[in-house]
């Protein structure tokens, strides 16, 4: 499994989990009674969060830590190959029990390497939680603010979405908001297409 996947699966794994920030619907035409239509934007919620300055920071930290991990898993497996040859080289010269025994040591190797490789999996997303789940919340509130400013009624996440304006994208807005610190005005929406 490649770091980008699983990273991607992790940071998608948490935008669903706060779905219910993110209801669906599409924009109604105005009402008879005279109310007002619906307003809708998107964000590319994993998007925003992985380009913030955090998000890359995280990025390059989480990459550190698992080239490292992957390094030293590459080294164990390369290891384990060699005895491997070596007991396939050796077995008509050991015994029976030297031999079963050997095949049996080797074993019990691959199995904690493939433990320390589970552990070692746990340990990324646990890290990847903690970096990423800030970065998550605050982009959620950055969101929040700009749809409560510029009125939008419902905000979707941009992956469940088949097909929205372009002008619609709020992403761009949160990266560049976010980035600024979230104190500052938020950039102006991009003019509505006719």
């Amino acid at each position: 499994m490649s770091f980008r996947s699983s990273l991607r699966r992790s940071v998608v794994a948490s935008i669903f989990a706060s779905a219910a920030a993110l209801a669906v619907s599409f924009p109604t035409p105005a009402r008879a009674d005279g109310g007002a239509s619906m307003k809708v934007a998107v964000v590319d919620v994993q998007r925003a969060v992985m380009q913030t300055e955090d998000g890359l920071r995280a990025q390059a930290m989480l990459k550190k830590l698992f080239d490292g991990r992957q390094q030293e898993l590459n080294r164990k497996q390369q290891e384990l190959e060699k005895q491997k040859e070596d007991i396939d080289k050796q077995s008509k010269v050991l015994s029976k029990d030297a031999y079963q025994k050997r095949v049996e040591d080797l074993q019990k190797q691959l199995s904690e390497l493939q433990q320390t490789y589970v552990t070692y999996s746990r340990e990324l997303e646990k890290k990847q939680k903690e970096l990423t789940d800030p970065v998550f919340e605050k982009v959620l509130g950055i969101i929040k603010r700009l749809a409560a400013r510029d009125g939008y009624d419902v905000v979707l996440d941009k992956q469940t979405v088949a097909y929205i304006r372009s002008d619609l994208d709020l992403t761009d807005q949160c990266i560049q908001l976010y980035n600024s610190g979230g104190t500052g005005a938020a950039p102006s929406p991009a003019p509505e297409k006719k």
